[in-house]
């Protein structure tokens, strides 16, 4: 995966994406269940709405996509609400949060250091990130309902 950072023949996104999408993803959508078939529905009026053009072109492409799409599904098989507004709120905190991750990358000097970086911070700060909402959930579930 690090023989994309050190590519400069690609353009910073791109060895971004790349070094990114070699690493490993959730599942993919089953497409033989009708779930999948609303979920990409929802996933792409989401990335609309967003405006995160590039992510919605690059589609079925992207392990990130299909892993989004098969997220989606799930929930609309169970019954979970997953409706556009939800989506949206959940999607622009992740937006800040990439605001700060690029922001924190580019402090390293070279591209390739900074694709490393990238790469580092999805392995290394994904779980962190997913392990600090539940003591916020926690924190806030206190501060509204008391022990």
């Amino acid at each position: 995966m690090l023989t994309h950072a050190d590519d400069e023949s690609l353009g910073r996104t791109i060895r971004l994406g790349a070094a990114l999408w070699a690493l490993p993803h959730g599942p993919s959508p089953d497409e033989d269940v009708p779930e999948t078939a609303v979920a990409r529905a929802h996933v792409t009026e989401l990335l609309t709405e967003l405006g995160w053009s590039t992510v919605l072109e690059l589609g079925g492409l992207s392990p990130v996509h299909r892993s989004l799409v098969a997220s989606v599904a799930t929930l609309v098989r169970l019954g979970y609400p997953c409706d556009i507004g939800y989506l949206t709120r959940q999607a622009r905190i992740m937006e800040r949060a990439a605001v700060h991750d690029l922001d924190k990358m580019e402090a390293y000097d070279s591209e390739a250091e900074q694709v490393e970086k990238a790469v580092a911070s999805a392995v290394l700060y994904e779980p962190l990130l997913m392990s600090l909402r539940r003591p916020a959930q926690s924190g806030e579930s206190a501060r509204r309902y008391g022990l």
